[in-house]
């Protein structure tokens, strides 16, 4: 089969509403509407969606989505999906897309304005049933060189390398779209990089980063795999660039990054690494993708790991592998159950939101310890204090760079050092009253209303929305948010005296670069949120899995948030990425050359 990727997904919907809308014949029950186009609009995850839709008397013609700001390829299926539903069904009960349901719900609340505008029975457009396409015929079984179990950052980065090293591969994805969690993140991208790091001054190291990431950990951390992050992280940026992605010279420090060396890719979100990836896919033959198909089973011969099972809409599915195959499922951040099991380090997460996509639920760790492979550090769970209220994803969020943001608690003061590891800085919020913060910034951050935070969004659509707010002082800031202004004021005065002395922060913070001095001022809430597992499947350095008895799984690796053992007790921020890259082109490398 062609791979599904976003280039196709205009010319896809225009053609796939058009058959529907030509195949669709009205039952006797029948709708009634004022024949005409009719225009509407919902807010959905980064701005308002505005769709025009075309009836006549009797059914829904054409549903169009003539304007939105929804990240490319996180909402794509939900853009091209939902309008076919509509029109096959003549409904608004369609179901949401796993992975964009805030774009999904807003782009049907739009499309039932439209329909209610036209005069449509609601009742009945939301209790029609809908019939479904047809399913298209799918074998039963398939064969290739590699099969890769996950279409995230690593599972991608596995089979681009499997390939370009001689592999055929097939790709199984269990949700309606790729990206896992990489292209939900901020991308940043941690890497000794010389010749940009210089550019600004800053000086850094292999040693300093090994270091950083081990005691970062708690020295839980495998040495051996973090020294193999960290080494091979420039030549993963170089593969990316030479696969044609594009990183900004800048070089900025993360949440829980410790030190100033992140990379920010020019495309938003993660979307570059997916899109970069994608593009290679897509273009080459001998690689493919198969989206909505749910890994259930790796199949062993002889104790050798030789396929995987799966399901699909269509039914039952086996690959088999001729060299081997590669789990990279992602984490477990979404699955309440399994994380709450583990937990015993945090008070009960239970009703703790989480930046992961829906499918990150611990697949590939349950499949890999029914076949006897070992797993370490389960129990370690990060949370981020950096949490969307409503949502618990990091977007709204408005601080672009650790040196140039504060956070203050409800009383207007800050509680603790910005620099510091992911896990103090949400331990500290989790004391302060309603586990809630306001991130501050002024308009070094935000120099005009169109500049976008690290995930694509606008200022000045984020005050729009209300999940930020502006004003010209302190004093008008305070009001806004509902803190104490002279607890505010004192606190930022605090802040910037330690910024021009360098040093001799309360909390001893050492990242400076601004002060917050500059009008308009800025400030958004945040609360605590799960991020990432740092437990998972234990693999060697080679990404080979390895089993309870301490011997390698033949014909079996994993790579990325899957994996456990390399960053201990908590992660780094900005370690996440070169870890899928770099351990998912080890994995694929060395599958692709796994010999029975």
């Amino acid at each position: 089969m062609k791979k599904f990727t976003s280039k196709y997904l205009v010319v896809g919907l225009v053609l796939v509403v058009a058959l529907a809308a030509i195949l669709w014949w009205p039952s006797e029950e029948g709708l009634s509407f004022t024949a005409g186009t009719y225009s509407a609009s919902a807010v959905g995850f980064n701005g308002p969606i505005r769709v025009e839709v075309v009836v006549d008397r009797a059914k829904i013609n054409s549903v169009r989505v003539v304007e939105h700001t929804e990240s490319r390829l996180i909402a794509d299926v939900a853009l091209l999906r939902i309008p076919v539903a509509v029109i096959e069904g003549q409904t608004v009960a369609v179901d949401a897309v796993a992975g964009a349901t805030v774009t999904s719900r807003a782009l049907i609340a739009a499309i039932t304005d439209a329909l209610t505008q036209a005069g449509g029975n609601l009742t009945l457009l939301q209790t029609r049933p809908v019939a479904g396409l047809a399913q298209q015929g799918q074998p039963t079984e398939r064969r290739v060189d590699v099969v890769v179990i996950g279409g995230g950052g690593a599972g991608l980065a596995a089979a681009v390398q499997a390939h370009q090293d001689g592999a055929t591969v097939i790709v199984l994805e269990k949700m309606p779209r790729l990206g896992g969690n990489t292209i939900l993140s901020g991308g940043a991208f941690n890497v000794v990089d010389e010749s940009r790091q210089k550019l600004h001054g800053i000086e850094d190291s292999v040693e300093r980063h090994v270091t950083q990431t081990y005691e970062g950990g708690d020295r839980l951390g495998n040495l051996d795999l973090i020294r193999v992050l960290v080494e091979n992280a420039a030549g993963a940026v170089r593969w990316l660039e030479e696969l044609g992605m594009k990183f900004q010279d800048s070089v900025f420090t993360v949440p829980g990054g410790m030190w100033a060396r992140a990379l920010r890719p020019v495309a938003p979100l993660g979307t570059g690494f997916i899109e970069t990836l994608g593009a290679y896919i897509e273009k080459e033959e001998g690689i493919e993708v198969l989206l909505e198909t749910t890994a259930t089973e790796l199949i062993l011969d002889g104790g050798r790991v030789v396929g995987v099972k799966a399901t699909t809409a269509a039914g039952q599915l086996t690959v088999r592998a001729n060299n081997a195959v590669i789990v990279a499922t992602g984490g477990f951040g979404a699955n309440v159950e399994m994380r709450d099991k583990v937990n015993v380090h945090w008070p009960s997460l239970t009703n703790i939101k989480t930046t992961n996509h829906p499918g990150a639920t611990g697949d590939g760790i349950r499949m890999a310890e029914a076949i006897g492979a070992s797993v370490v550090g389960l129990d370690q769970i990060q949370l981020l204090p950096l949490g969307d209220p409503a949502t618990g994803s990091l977007s709204g969020s408005i601080g672009r760079s650790v040196d140039t943001t504060i956070y203050v608690n409800k009383d207007g003061k800050r509680f603790v050092n910005e620099g510091a590891r992911r896990d103090v800085m949400t331990r500290a919020l989790m004391e302060q009253r309603d586990s809630a913060l306001w991130e501050v910034v002024d308009r070094d951050s935000f120099p005009t209303g169109d500049t976008r935070n690290n995930f694509a969004e606008t200022i000045d659509s984020l005050v729009a929305q209300g999940r930020a707010f502006r004003a010209d002082s302190l004093e008008e800031l305070a009001r806004l948010i509902n803190v104490n202004p002279a607890n505010f004021i004192q606190t930022v005065t605090e802040f910037n005296a330690a910024v021009e002395r360098k040093g001799g922060d309360a909390f001893g913070r050492t990242l400076f670069a601004d002060k917050i001095d500059t009008a308009p001022f800025y400030a958004a809430p945040r609360t605590p949120t799960v991020h990432h597992t740092m437990g998972g499947i234990a693999i060697n350095t080679s990404a080979e899995v390895v089993g309870t008895n301490g011997q390698i799984i033949p014909g079996l690796f994993a790579a990325g948030e899957v994996t456990g053992g390399i960053h201990g007790s908590n992660r780094l921020g900005g370690n996440a990425l070169p870890d899928t890259i770099v351990f998912g082109r080890i994995a694929g490398r060395n599958a692709a050359n796994a010999r029975r």
